[in-house]
């Protein structure tokens, strides 16, 4: 019989581990008179474990000499078993002797009577010790709760911070995370003095698809040049971001000219197999994206808005020679 685990009624469950029977039998009959205590009786010390994880008692009456079994290493046991290691033990000795007392201590004990003890003292004792571990036990309850609630707490918290650095439409970064991240960036390679590279990207002729097609087939295109955007990102502290209306961005830890070069030419490719019949547009509309590049190793008298001038004139330049094409410069 498993023990209420009432804060207000403190019901205690005893569990009495003895080969004795006659012990077993006194130690029911002080008990059987007083209110709101359980008893349950165990003679076989190698049956304990499973009965105390089944019976979940308040308080473990634990003889120490019993044959085949060490009352001690049982009381170890309890304490290394996650069902039992938090349930006083109340050990019972047929002598008061100070150094079975320390041993009985030392191995996990919370108390020691010598058999068979006072009804009126064992009857305190066993509700003393109950009262604590079901306080202990709510505590425990309590602060699980707690936990729970504040990890899922931290949880929505953490979507929220995800959900406010993202671009609502496209799933990527947006404007203001990419600003943050750029400045933070450019801070750490300055003290290092290695590179930071920029690709500005921009789809080609979109006021025109948006008129000819409708604002929600611009929508999807700009969805679809994003996933190819994402899919193009190389490292995990790279990022990807929504720059405004059609344009994009990516800020990059390339070393070098030629790796941008290769990355701008990919995401071109990948945004015009979109309007391509068998595309992921499903349908034979032209999309293409011009693409400006910029590397730069970050000073004192440079700024990351220089950064992106540079990849913004780049851009301009893809423009003028016919879209569809990316172009890279280094400073």
């Amino acid at each position: 019989m498993k023990v209420s685990r009432s804060s207000d009624e403190y019901v205690a469950m005893v569990l009495l581990v003895d080969d004795q029977m006659m012990v077993g039998e006194a130690v029911r009959r002080m008990l059987s008179g007083e209110p709101n205590i359980d008893f349950h009786y165990c003679s076989d010390p190698n049956e304990a474990i499973a009965v105390a994880r089944e019976v979940q008692p308040t308080v473990i009456l634990q003889d120490l000499v019993m044959p085949d079994v060490d009352g001690l290493d049982l009381v170890r046991k309890y304490r290394l078993d996650p069902a039992t290691n938090s349930i006083p033990i109340i050990v019972l000795s047929t002598k008061e002797e100070a150094t079975i007392k320390r041993e009985a201590f030392t191995a996990g004990a919370n108390d020691y009577l010598v058999k068979l003890p006072d009804p009126m003292e064992l009857v305190a004792r066993i509700r003393y010790h109950s009262r604590a571990h079901l306080n202990q036990v709510q505590r425990d309850e309590a602060y699980r709760a707690l936990r729970e609630s504040q990890q899922q707490l931290m949880q929505a918290n953490l979507e929220l911070q995800s959900l406010a650095m993202a671009d609502g439409l496209t799933g990527l970064s947006n404007r203001r995370h990419c600003d943050e991240y750029i400045a933070a960036e450019w801070a750490v390679l300055l003290r290092r003095q290695q590179p930071l590279s920029v690709l500005m990207i921009d789809v080609d002729d979109f006021k025109k698809y948006n008129d000819q097609y409708g604002h929600l087939a611009g929508d999807d295109v700009l969805k679809h040049v994003a996933s190819a955007i994402r899919g193009n990102c190389p490292g995990p502290i790279d990022l990807a971001a929504r720059f405004g209306g059609e344009e994009f961005i990516m800020v990059l830890h390339a070393p070098s000219r030629a790796e941008l070069e290769t990355i701008g030419g990919r995401i071109c490719h990948d945004v015009e197999c979109l309007g391509r019949p068998e595309g992921a547009l499903g349908i034979d509309r032209r999309v293409t994206v011009s693409i400006g590049g910029a590397l730069m190793t970050p000073r004192h008298d440079k700024s990351p808005a220089d950064l992106i001038e540079v990849a913004d004139n780049a851009l301009y330049e893809a423009k003028r020679q016919g879209k569809n094409r990316a172009v890279i410069c280094q400073d």
